[in-house]
């Protein structure tokens, strides 16, 4: 973090670091990473809205993508054959394909701790980049059957007992309070019937606990359980990015094919925008999901491993293809690192689009009459924005980027808009709306209220800044770059106590207080 890198880029070079020191394998490592894995996808599926499967942006965009992925994939790969790289001359075409469908995935690993790190797994860009990697998921299950050589167990038929089995689940789930035990629940839940029985009957084990996940959704303490296993996945998730490179140490040739391969990374990116804009997608929310999926996954590294098997590939592609998606994740944690604010200049330079025929989430919103704009509905939000319009009699508006939560918000009679602060065109709409004179920044991570700062000073807001935070120094930061009032959080629910509790004793006509205690 010193270098101001993401933490992830480190652990990609301890594993390198690690391999060159000629250190005994740890098998343990492996196992550490797969459990992060399955957490990981453990906890996408109680986070994912399942009906975004089915929206054409999502399943549509994968299908289109793969393949044009493959076909320009194999054409660059042979055209660099012919140039005479060693390591791809005298492959078939059969090869090169599959060399060129391993890197047509993106990492789910990746793409959902950038998202997390960023408080954006529920923005659109970030719910359309989940639903292709779930689709691709569901691509790599379909060949990893296909190249097996068998089927999968006539068992697997029974697993559709998994939706009685999480009914009953959710009961327990229900009693079991908000401590370790809701924890502990949810990795069984992972590992049992989601990564085990799924194994057991010859399927993906990890495909399986994001199924789970996905049939634990609905209820209501999902989001609860998915904060809950956080921090345990992302320790386990080091094991992961460790193992990356752990796979093998690369020579001069070795690194020059993977960075031939790091090229075609801008022509993936490109193909995602040109894709999603065409669905309707803002070229902003297209440019953030393409800067998201613009990786390489660790399922090339499978795919390659597939071909080793059957004699198609030389063992050495493997640590060319670990190379490869180690180089991509740097690549991506730096673009990644920048997003917001260069995707708006990209975004900038495009051709304006018709807003009228964007999907509707993509449309403007209109904050009105608002005085006060309350960014971020969760819990603080809706606490400020009930208390700013019923104790003080303001017109406020809430906004936020959970498509969900906006709809519940608005049928119970809140003045609610889907907008995301981070976009700098959000920022400049109010900024043209002569009554909101005041911004409330109430979203959860520290990092999101910063870039949504970031884009409030760029529009030219000349309004008074709230900001809610979690710790004493993200406190003192929002105060030095600007913000008119800071406030923890935590020190905002104890004055509302005091306030409640002196109240109550205040009009209590049966108060002691002056009474000497016996």
């Amino acid at each position: 973090m010193a270098l101001r890198l993401p933490p992830l880029v480190g652990f990609l070079t301890a594993g390198f670091v690690i391999n060159a020191l000629h250190v005994e394998h740890v098998p343990q490592l492996d196992v550490l990473a797969d459990l992060g894995v399955t957490l990981l996808l453990f906890a996408i599926g109680l986070k994912l809205n399942a009906g975004i499967l089915l929206r054409r942006e999502v399943w549509l965009t994968t299908t289109v993508h793969m393949m044009v992925s493959v076909v320009l994939g194999s054409i660059a790969l042979w055209l660099a054959a012919v140039a005479g790289v060693a390591m791809l001359s005298g492959q078939s075409v059969r090869t090169i394909a599959l060399l060129a469908f391993a890197l047509s995935f993106s990492s789910t690993v990746f793409v959902v701790k950038v998202l997390e790190e960023r408080g954006e797994s529920h923005a659109l860009y970030g719910r359309v980049a989940i639903g292709i990697l779930v689709m691709q998921d569901i691509v790599a299950v379909v060949f990893l059957t296909a190249t097996s050589g068998h089927l999968p167990s006539p068992w697997a038929l029974a697993l559709v007992l998994l939706w009685p089995l999480t009914r009953f689940a959710r009961r327990i789930w229900s009693r079991l309070g908000h401590g370790e035990m809701q924890s502990l629940f949810g990795i069984v839940m992972a590992f049992v019937p989601g990564y085990a029985l799924f194994s057991a009957v010859g399927l993906k084990g990890d495909l399986g606990a994001l199924i789970v996940g996905v049939l634990l959704a609905s209820h209501s303490a999902s989001s609860e359980l998915a904060r809950s296993l956080f921090h345990i996945k992302e320790l386990l998730l080091v094991g992961f990015f460790v193992s990356i490179g752990l796979t093998g140490l690369p020579d001069l040739p070795t690194v020059g094919v993977a960075l031939l391969m790091v090229l075609l990374l801008p022509f993936k990116g490109t193909w995602y925008v040109l894709l999603l804009s065409r669905m309707k997608l803002r070229y902003r929310t297209s440019l953030l999901a393409a800067l998201s999926l613009m990786n390489y996954s660790e399922f090339g590294l499978i795919v390659v491993s597939v071909g080793v098997s059957a004699g198609l590939l030389a063992p050495a592609w493997l640590v060319e293809m670990s190379i490869a998606v180690a180089l991509s994740f740097v690549i991506a944690a730096l673009v990644n690192g920048r997003g917001h604010l260069m995707v708006e200049k990209i975004a900038a330079r495009l051709p304006a689009q018709d807003e009228s025929t964007l999907v509707p989430e993509e449309r403007p919103a209109d904050a009105g009459d608002a005085e006060v704009v309350v960014i971020g509905m969760g819990r603080v939000g809706f606490a400020a924005y009930e208390r700013l319009t019923g104790h003080y009699g303001l017109r406020a508006v809430g906004v936020d980027y959970d498509g969900p939560r906006v709809e519940r918000l608005a049928a119970d009679g809140l003045r609610v808009i889907e907008g995301d602060a981070t976009d700098l065109d959000f920022w400049h709409r109010l900024r043209n709306s002569e009554s909101v004179r005041i911004a409330v920044l109430a979203m959860p991570r520290h990092g999101a209220n910063v870039t949504a700062l970031a884009c409030l000073r760029e529009s030219g807001f000349g309004g008074k800044v709230a900001a809610v935070a979690r710790y004493d120094d993200e406190v003192q930061w929002a105060k030095e770059h600007g913000v008119d009032i800071a406030f923890n959080v935590y020190a905002g629910a104890g004055l509302e106590l005091a306030d409640q509790v002196g109240g109550s004793t205040a009009h209590d006509p049966d108060d002691r207080s002056g009474e000497t205690p016996r």
